[in-house]
């Protein structure tokens, strides 16, 4: 007689399946400009959010009831960085920064000359590398202008929100 799944076993393929959603939604909501995504299947609803205020939760939260808010923040700094780490970005450079979690390519294609190395001038506006969230492949534009002094990403790593892409030197 075959045996029935245990029961801790089915809540866990539901926990797995929950965050599953929860993860993608997050992305889907960091890919866009939307406040609010919403999705009910059978009866699991889930909602994600933009916290509006400091008092909101930071990070997507699960419980018993499938319900998530999240808020952009910036990656956390390790705790203890080695003297050798990489240096503070000087006060006059400006930093692009990634507006969403993906997979970050400095090219159009592979083999291709990338968009922006240290050295190049960019304009604000001018696509400056590819961000590949959920499939789609989003160009990120430079929100200022000036000389590429550091690529602060690598090229098909992953990147998180807020992570630095380049630093720019405005008055170069």
């Amino acid at each position: 007689m075959p045996k029935a799944p245990a029961k801790g076993a089915a809540s866990a393929s539901a926990e797995t399946r929950d965050l599953t959603i929860l993860r993608e939604m997050v992305a889907l909501l960091d890919a866009s400009s939307a406040l609010t995504l919403r999705y009910q299947r059978g009866e699991a609803s889930y909602e994600v959010s933009r916290a509006g205020t400091a008092a909101a939760p930071a990070l997507p939260a699960v419980a018993h009831a499938p319900v998530a808010h999240h808020a952009p923040a910036p990656a956390a700094a390790p705790a203890a960085a080695p003297a050798a780490a990489a240096p503070a970005p000087a006060s006059h450079l400006k930093e692009i920064k990634s507006p969403m979690v993906g997979t970050f390519y400095s090219a159009p294609e592979p083999g291709a000359a990338p968009y922006a190395a240290v050295g190049t001038r960019v304009k604000a506006g001018q696509v400056v590398c590819i961000i590949e969230a959920m499939k789609i492949m989003n160009e990120i534009e430079a929100e200022v202008s000036g000389v590429v002094t550091e690529v602060c990403a690598t090229d098909a790593a992953p990147v998180e929100f807020g992570q630095a892409l380049f630093r720019v030197d405005p008055n170069g």
